[in-house]
């Protein structure tokens, strides 16, 4: 683990206490102990977190309720307008949509997210050696889908079509002084999508945290504010992977690192919309 130190929030307008970092993450990063041997990189931060997420979506839902509802009953008591209801039923739908290599729609997604990514590129097949150049685990990136679903190949490609010099920077790690064991980028983006529905609490019937309750009412305003936060969430931790000068054993410090500064932002008081979040302006820098 690299030097203790104070990670600065890409907003300025917080800083994340490197005390609470250190003690909390020393634990668990030594639980981690991680192979430092290049051929199993991307397994290993695959299965960091995918490993945790494959089995039914309601039985994850349950462990994560478990954690969280104690702290979590203060915010229990609000009632969703019949708009936020609505799209929140849809998101909750697409969250339990599995990826299917089989259905024809699933299988353009994914040729779809390769002909942005490489567009000068010929894709051999859906299950070619071509994937790890994104970031997948292997050849079939079918496989890195379980536990998060369809929602993370969708969160890529409205990344990639909606902010594509973002997407692109984010790919070919344009930016910063990069490591010599870099994070892969697709690997990553279902983690960074899996970490959002965790911080928003969407497993449950209604979000009972804040920043899930904030989120909810963001949601009402604007159906696409999960695939926005998406966005700003992998910007975010890009900028924290390069500040924290991290390479491939510190992804989980990372995230959490993310987590917290995302967890913040949405408890400022003049944040009614994910686009007036600090962190929205990383898209664009």
């Amino acid at each position: 683990m690299k030097g203790r130190q104070c990670f600065p929030s890409c907003s300025s307008l917080h800083s994340v206490d490197e005390d609470e970092i250190y003690w909390r993450q020393k634990k668990y990063d030594e639980e981690l102990e991680w192979s430092h041997n290049s051929t199993p990189v991307i397994s290993q931060l695959a299965q960091c977190f995918t490993s945790a997420m494959v089995g039914p979506l309601s039985w994850i839902g349950g462990l994560f309720n478990r954690a969280n509802n104690r702290r979590n009953e203060k915010f229990s008591n609000y009632t969703l307008t019949a708009r936020q209801e609505q799209i929140l039923k849809r998101l909750k739908e697409r969250l339990q949509t599995p990826f299917d290599e089989n259905r024809p729609d699933h299988q353009e997604s994914l040729r779809a997210l390769w002909d942005i990514a490489f567009p000068d590129v010929a894709l051999n097949g859906l299950i070619s050696e071509q994937w790890k150049e994104m970031g997948w685990q292997g050849p079939n990136p079918s496989t890195d889908f379980r536990g998060c679903g369809f929602i993370a190949l969708e969160n890529l490609l409205f990344f990639a079509r909606t902010y594509p010099a973002s997407f692109r920077r984010l790919l070919f790690k344009q930016d910063g002084k990069r490591a010599t064991w870099e994070y892969p980028f697709a690997v990553a983006g279902i983690n960074v999508s899996f970490m959002l529905i965790q911080m928003l609490d969407l497993f449950t019937d209604k979000p009972r945290c804040l920043p899930g309750i904030n989120f909810v009412r963001m949601l009402g305003e604007d159906e696409q504010a999960f695939d926005v936060l998406y966005c700003i969430a992998f910007e975010l931790m890009d900028a924290q992977w390069l500040a924290m000068h991290a390479s491939y054993m510190e992804f989980n410090e990372v995230l959490k690192v993310t987590r917290g500064q995302l967890e913040r932002e949405f408890a400022l008081e003049d944040v009614h919309r994910v686009h007036d979040l600090p962190a929205y302006n990383l898209l664009y820098h």
